[in-house]
C-alpha cells in the first residue's frame, strides 16, 4: 500500500533527507586514493550519529555496514571493508539516515582522481537522467513517464539500465511501495499525488545491463565487468511539483 505522507511528516522526513545529504557530503570530502572502504564507511556513521540519527542500512536485512560502497563494475551494495579505493576508481556511496520515526536515502557516484574520460560520460549520464526524472514530478505524471524517460536518456547514450533493482517509497520504512523502476513505458504506472515520497534512483550500466550477485548475497556487479554509476535522490511529492528531501542546504 502506498503512503500519502502529511506535511508535518514530510517535514520530519526533510530532516532525515538533510542528515543523508550531509553524509554524503562527507563522504565526497573525505574519498581518497589509499583509504579502505571501512574507513569511508566510518565517515559516514560518525556523521550520521553526530546528528542524532542512525544509519538506516546498519543492520538492514543483516547488511553490516553503514553505507553501501561499490567500486566500478559494483553495482550497488558493495560491503565495506579492507578493499582500498585506488586513483582512478568511481565509487557509489549509497547511504541512509533515520530519525524522528522516517528515513533518507541518497546515492552518488564519486571520481576518485583522474579517471577515464568513459567514467566521466557513464556518470555525466546517470546523474542528469536522475535530474531529468526529478524535473517532472508532479501531481497526475505516471510512474512509467519517469522511468521511460531515464531509460531513453541513458540508452540514447549507449549505456544499459538495470532492471533487477529499482527506486522504491520512503518513509517510515526505508523501503515502501511503489516501486520505482529507471525504465518503463510512459502512460502507465502509478500516478504520483501530493504526498508520496519516492526515491529515485537510476543504476546505470556502461555496457550491458544484465547483473550478478556474488556469494555474499549483497555485493551485485555488472554481469560483463564494466563500470557502473548510481545516482539517487528522496523525493516529496508536492501540489505544484516536488522537493528533493535529500540535497544538502
Amino acid at each position: 500500500m502506498i503512503s500519502v505522507k502529511s506535511p508535518k511528516e514530510i517535514e520530519k522526513m526533510r530532516k532525515a533527507g538533510l542528515i543523508t545529504g550531509g553524509a554524503l557530503v562527507a563522504a565526497g570530502e573525505a574519498i581518497h586514493a589509499g583509504m579502505t572502504t571501512k574507513e569511508l564507511d566510518t565517515v559516514v556513521r560518525k556523521y550520521i550519529t553526530s546528528h542524532g540519527a542512525k544509519p538506516s542500512f546498519l543492520g538492514y536485512g543483516g547488511f553490516p555496514g553503514s553505507a553501501c560502497i561499490s567500486i566500478n563494475d559494483v553495482v550497488i551494495h558493495g560491503i565495506p571493508g579492507p578493499q582500498v579505493i585506488k586513483d582512478g576508481d568511481i565509487v557509489s556511496v549509497d547511504v541512509g539516515a533515520y530519525i524522528g520515526g522516517f528515513h533518507g536515502d541518497s546515492c552518488k557516484t564519486f571520481a576518485v582522481g583522474e579517471v577515464s574520460e568513459e567514467a566521466k560520460a557513464l556518470m555525466k549520464s546517470t546523474e542528469e537522467s536522475l535530474y531529468l526524472a526529478i524535473s517532472m514530478v508532479k501531481p497526475g505524471v505516471r510512474l512509467g513517464d519517469l522511468g521511460a524517460a531515464i531509460q531513453k536518456y541513458n540508452e540514447d547514450n549507449g549505456y544499459g539500465v538495470v532492471r533487477e533493482f529499482v527506486g522504491h517509497g520512503v518513509g517510515r520504512d526505508l523501503h515502501e511501495d511503489p516501486e520505482v523502476p529507471n525504465f518503463g513505458k510512459a502512460g502507465h504506472g502509478v500516478r504520483l499525488q501530493a504526498g508520496m515520497v519516492i526515491a529515485i534512483e537510476p543504476m546505470i550500466t556502461e555496457g550491458s545491463p544484465k547483473v550478478k550477485v556474488m556469494g555474499d548475497g549483497w555485493t551485485t556487479k555488472t554481469a560483463d565487468g564494466k563500470l557502473s554509476a548510481h545516482f539517487e535522490h528522496t523525493i516529496a511529492v508536492t501540489e505544484t511539483g516536488c522537493m528533493i528531501l535529500t540535497k544538502p542546504d
